[in-house]
């Protein structure tokens, strides 16, 4: 491999969150075109040998991981995972903030019917969604949007991307915006 692309290679393997070309680029110095061209070249070379690693675009950010047929053996190399699997609850509160972004937690809380002050905490903790401003409103509440980790979890390009609401669902969101 060039020397370029055996800096990138070593940069993914030691940063532990998928990096954009932009940022690669801000690491090694190097243009846009020549991260493109090193990371064609990794990725070459990953897929044509046998490694355990693979390296994978996601939502225009680059990352190693475990080829996939090496998952049970990891499994039971490292022991349990840690269950961080979202609730029911969790799933409604980042599905309405993805959504209706960007969004206060007044109106998450409208929209669910109960009070979501701790979900939005684990929500944020866990780097799903994020402060993204200010409302020009008395008391200027934050307002809620997500993350590109939400995007690069949800295996998503965009916010664009998500699935489009029901019927009945667009209506429950039309009616708690125009209440506000």
């Amino acid at each position: 491999m060039t020397e370029n692309a055996r800096l990138i290679e070593a940069i993914l393997f030691l940063e532990n969150e998928p990096l954009s070309i932009e940022r690669i680029g801000k690491l090694t110095g190097l243009s846009d075109h020549q991260v493109a061209r090193a990371l064609n070249e990794i990725s070459e070379v990953y897929y044509s040998d046998d490694h355990g690693l693979a390296l994978v675009e996601n939502s225009e950010t680059y990352s190693f991981v475990p080829v996939s047929n090496l998952n049970e053996k990891l499994r039971s190399c490292y022991g349990k995972k840690i269950d961080k699997r979202l609730s029911k609850a969790a799933i409604e509160t980042l599905a309405i903030v993805a959504y209706s972004q960007p969004i206060t937690r007044s109106e998450i809380t409208k929209i669910r019917g109960v009070v979501s002050d701790s979900i939005i905490r684990i929500l944020r903790e866990r780097d799903y969604i994020k402060v993204v401003g200010r409302k020009d409103v008395q008391g200027h509440p934050c307002l809620y949007g997500t993350t590109r980790k939400f995007l690069y979890t949800f295996k998503l390009e965009s916010i664009s991307a998500l699935p489009k609401l029901s019927e009945i669902d667009r209506q429950r969101f039309e009616k708690e915006e125009d209440e506000n």
